[in-house]
């Protein structure tokens, strides 16, 4: 089941810019009234003089105020780090589906898990869903760790052991499972980690949620560059994810 898809044209203010991490930045973005939300959902904004809006995940949504968290690494990017308070942002969205809790508050404890900028979505479901879940994420260094959030992950890792454990957030998924005992999973990272926990998942039979990372070029399932193949009851099948995504069953991708 999907939240119903929205292509609205958007214009918001910016409230907040500010670095959170290593070349990494918290927008914050004043919407219109009827802008509305939903965890794992995304937006593509318009950056100057390119052509092709950048996706970004929202990390929050409240008080008609959206929340992205993005990573600079580029010209499109760059041009969003460098926007003041005040400035006007062009953006479509929300695009795509969201993690099920959009159509249906779960009881389930859930076990969130984020990767980098990955963490963005899940912190959001998070925000939704309170005390029945918990953050785990993993980063390449403290430097790496968003300010904003880190006070709100409840386990750390990095690769190199500069804050909490060392080592990938994989390697300490399975003793997370085992501690928490959740009855749901969603994850949001790269498409390693993503594969890794939703193999896990199937393996100790808990459902589990993907939001996936894909370089997207028009945002809105025109073009079909961000394909992905699915694997449903047998029938394979080749989705978007900008359109059909970017949340999936886990089960169901071919990895």
């Amino acid at each position: 089941m999907t939240i119903e898809k929205h292509k609205k044209m958007n214009k918001g203010e910016v409230t907040l810019i500010e670095r959170v991490a290593n070349d990494m930045f918290l927008i914050k973005i004043k919407v219109a009234e009827d802008f509305v939300s939903h965890a794992g959902q995304f937006v593509s904004i318009l950056c100057d003089n390119h052509t092709m809006r950048r996706p970004f995940s929202i990390m929050n949504f409240e008080n008609q105020e959206m929340s992205v968290l993005f990573k600079k690494k580029g010209d499109g990017t760059a041009y969003i780090a460098s926007l003041n308070i005040g400035d006007t942002v062009d953006f479509i969205g929300p695009n795509g589906n969201g993690f099920s809790v959009g159509q249906c508050i779960w009881d389930e404890k859930t076990l969130l898990v984020g990767a980098g900028v990955g963490v963005a979505p899940v912190f959001y479901l998070k925000k939704v869903l309170g005390d029945k879940a918990r953050l785990i994420a993993g980063f390449q260094n403290a430097n790496e760790i968003p300010s904003c959030l880190q006070s709100e992950i409840d386990f750390i890792t990095t690769d190199d052991g500069s804050f909490g454990e060392k080592g990938s957030i994989i390697a300490y998924f399975e003793e997370q499972i085992s501690a928490y005992k959740p009855e749901r999973i969603c994850v949001c990272g790269p498409h390693i980690v993503l594969k890794l926990v939703a193999e896990t998942a199937k393996k100790h039979g808990i459902p589990c949620e993907v939001a996936m990372e894909k370089t997207m070029a028009c945002s809105i399932g025109v073009c079909r560059g961000c394909v992905v193949t699915l694997n449903r009851n047998g029938k394979i099948d080749n989705a978007s994810v900008c359109k059909d995504g970017p949340v999936f069953l886990g089960e169901e991708v071919v990895w």
